[in-house]
Order: C-alpha cells, then sequence, then structure tokens
C-alpha cells in the first residue's frame, strides 16, 4: 500500500467551482483517497511520499476525446515509403508526448489497435488509457476512402490482423462490418456519416450512410454492454442523420445548423469540435507542404465556417467535449485547441471541465476518471502556470511539471526536482 501527497497548490478539481489554494491531494496506490486544506486531511500511519506542487495548479489528468495515436502527420509520399511495422514503433513517442502534455486518457477515433491499448495496460510502454475504435466505418468513395484516380490507395485507416478495412455498403454489410470491429476489441465504433476535408474524393458536406445503416450501427453496438458511436460529421444534413439514428458523439461539426443544434439539444447528444484540425492542416500546408492539394482547399473553406457553427451550438447549451484530430496535427500539442475553444466565446473554467468532466461523460467514464474526486484514479497534473489567467499556457509543455497517471508519477519536472 502506498502513499502520495500533492500539496501546495490550488486545486481545479474539474467541476467548475471556485479553485482551492493551499489545496493538497491524497493518493492511495491508484485512486483518490481525500482532497481538501492539507490541515483538513488526515494523515494515514504509513510512510507518505509527498510532491510539491511549489505553488502551481492541480488539475485532474486531461483528456482528448478524439485523436489517431498511430498516425503523426499527413504525408502521402512519407507513408507509400514507410515499412508497415515503422508506424508501430512511431506511435510509441506519440503515445508519450500526448502524455507529457498532461493528457492521461483519449479516446483514438481510428487506428489504435488492441495490442497497442494492451501495450499501455500492461506497462510495455507509455501512452495515455485509451479507448479504441480500431476501423473507421466509410462507403465507397467516402471519407476513410483513400482510393485515388490513379488506382493506388491511401486508406486513413488501413487493414492488417486485428483491423478491419472500415468499407461497407447497405445495411448488411454495415451489420457485418460492425459485428468484425466490435470483435476486434473496440470500445467504441466510429463511422463518417459526412465526406471530409482530408479525403480525396469527397467534400465534407457529402452525405453518407442512410439512417437506416447509422442505426444498425447503434444497435449492433449497443448488444455489447452498451457501446456507443461516434459519427465524423461535418455536414449538415449527416449530422441530423446521425443524431437521428442515436450516434451518442458529433466529431467537427463544422456545417452544423439551427435544426442540427435543436437535435443534439433533444437527444443529448455531445459535440467534440476539434477546431484545431482545419487550422492545422493549413498550418502545415505553408510550413512544410506536405499536405495534399485537396485538403487543404477544403480546410481554407471550412476554418471560419466551423468556428462560427461551434460558437453557436455552445451558446445554445450543446455539450461539448474537448477533442483535436491529434495526429493531423503533431501529438503532444493537442492543448492549443482550449485556446480555440476560448476564442469562440468558452470561458478558460469552461474550457478546462470540457477537457475534463465534461470529456470523460462522453466516454462513459465519468465514475473513473475527469475529476479530482475521492475514489475515482489517481490522474493528476500539476501545472506551474495558471490556465484560468492564461488558458495558452497550456501549450506550452514546460508548464506541465508534473503528471501523475493511475497513481505513478510519469513526469516530474518541478524546479529543484530530486
Amino acid at each position: 500500500m502506498a502513499f502520495t501527497m500533492l500539496h501546495n497548490g490550488t486545486l481545479i478539481d474539474g467541476n467548475g467551482g471556485k479553485p482551492l489554494p493551499h489545496a493538497a491531494v491524497l493518493i492511495k496506490d491508484n485512486q483518490i483517497q481525500a482532497v481538501g486544506r492539507k490541515a483538513d486531511i488526515p494523515l494515514p500511519d504509513a510512510e507518505i511520499t509527498y510532491v510539491d506542487a511549489q505553488g502551481g495548479f492541480i488539475l485532474p489528468g486531461l483528456i482528448d476525446t478524439h485523436v489517431h495515436l498511430m498516425y503523426g502527420d499527413f504525408n502521402l509520399l512519407k507513408t507509400a515509403m514507410t515499412p508497415f511495422s515503422y508506424n508501430f514503433y512511431s506511435a510509441m513517442a506519440n503515445m508519450k508526448n500526448t502524455v507529457m502534455a498532461g493528457i492521461t486518457s483519449v479516446r483514438d477515433a481510428g487506428g489504435a489497435d488492441a495490442g497497442v491499448k494492451q501495450a499501455v495496460e500492461h506497462g510495455l510502454i507509455l501512452g495515455p488509457r485509451m479507448q479504441i475504435s480500431i476501423s473507421i466505418l466509410t462507403i465507397t468513395g467516402g471519407h476513410g476512402d483513400g482510393w485515388m484516380p490513379s488506382g493506388v490507395t491511401f486508406d486513413l485507416v488501413d487493414a492488417y490482423p486485428g483491423r478491419p478495412n472500415g468499407r461497407c455498403d447497405g445495411p448488411d454489410e454495415v451489420r457485418k462490418k460492425v459485428r468484425e470491429i466490435l470483435r476486434a476489441g473496440a470500445d467504441v465504433i466510429k463511422v463518417c456519416s459526412t465526406g471530409g476535408v482530408l479525403s480525396p474524393t469527397d467534400h465534407p458536406e457529402f452525405t453518407q450512410f442512410t439512417i437506416e445503416e447509422l442505426e444498425i450501427m447503434v444497435q449492433e453496438a449497443a448488444y455489447r454492454r452498451g457501446i456507443k458511436v461516434m459519427a465524423h460529421a461535418q455536414g449538415a444534413e449527416g449530422i441530423k442523420n446521425a443524431v437521428r439514428a442515436g450516434i451518442h458523439s458529433i466529431e467537427h461539426g463544422i456545417f452544423l445548423d439551427d435544426e442540427a443544434i435543436e437535435l443534439m439539444l433533444a437527444h443529448g447528444t455531445y459535440l467534440v469540435p476539434t477546431l484545431l484540425a482545419p487550422l492545422a492542416v493549413v498550418e502545415i500546408a505553408e510550413t512544410q507542404g506536405t499536405m495534399p492539394e485537396w485538403g487543404v482547399r477544403k480546410a481554407r473553406e471550412t476554418i471560419e465556417i466551423h468556428s462560427e457553427n461551434i460558437a453557436k451550438a455552445y451558446k445554445a447549451g450543446v455539450r461539448v467535449a474537448m477533442g483535436t484530430d491529434a495526429g493531423v496535427m503533431p501529438h503532444g500539442t493537442n492543448l492549443r485547441e482550449l485556446g480555440l475553444m476560448c476564442q469562440i466565446g468558452m470561458s478558460p473554467m469552461e474550457a478546462l471541465v470540457a477537457t475534463t468532466k465534461v470529456a470523460a461523460a462522453c466516454m462513459g467514464w465519468e465514475e473513473r476518471v475527469g475529476t479530482i474526486t475521492p475514489g475515482k484514479l489517481a490522474d493528476v497534473i500539476v501545472t506551474k502556470s495558471d490556465p484560468l489567467a492564461d488558458i495558452r499556457s497550456l501549450e506550452r509543455v514546460e508548464n506541465i511539471v508534473v503528471v501523475v497517471k493511475d497513481g505513478r508519477i510519469v513526469k516530474d519536472e518541478r524546479a529543484l526536482a530530486g
């Protein structure tokens, strides 16, 4: 039995309430034991490892509900020249960078398979706690189908043993494909109900799958102890189809309209904006020149309307969970999303709650993580900057000075540490 106490910091517990100065968090093994002012916490009759926050800020481990851990950039030539197995080794750095940025839990939206998840759970590699979707369901010619006019195919998520091809058309194929992905160990089903920015033969406003097909996905997933479906959904019609079919979360939501917002409110659907994704496509194109022309063109079309519509949804009361699409941009830069969320009207505290409590609820993990509450898993970070005074300070990884994941200190860069 091991005890750790983080102390001498201001607590921002993820619930959205007033920060607590002179706070402490007592951890027993991998669970939070007690929270409050240090003087008010009864100490166990046992050895305690003390972690001095040095006047910093103590927060829950942060959560990104939309990442692609198996990918680090979108460079078609590089992809074509990279041996298949190399991707697993590069993913190790992606996962470590994610944790070093203070993100201790993620929902992988396509790419990571059961072996990747198990390697983290078994302690073989350092990475965030994860839910995996493994593959991405797409129609022929839709987002997720990487067919090129030359006949060469660059699928966003290639098939291999343990990761089924996600292409399916018609109710029967959809039902079978969902079952294959669940058999492979998926915790969540990912579908593209519209086209997208980085697919070669469609557009974000194109609609994919019928409502009947989407309902089959929801039904098949629910048979497995209530597994949810997340939808890449950018065009208004595809967003509304997904919501009507009972899909749990809308990813991106670029062309949300008033009717879609009302439907999301009525169904309690989560919105994962990924405001950083189209911006990153343009930035990488300008600095590195590795983004395909079609992706850059579509990203430029969508950046402004994306922000405008997410702002409308937020102001209407749609539940917003933080997600980035990391893998389009480098892993470890995820927290740029919080500044963008504040630009569309959220307060710094609301952005933090979206990255903790709401994100955990979106993943169905609200009883496990997301707030610093006794009984929850001990995922805790310490920042040397005040995120409420400067939310963008979290973008600098050096400001994340301590990361505790599952009760274990995996990063400690405090001044004079050691």
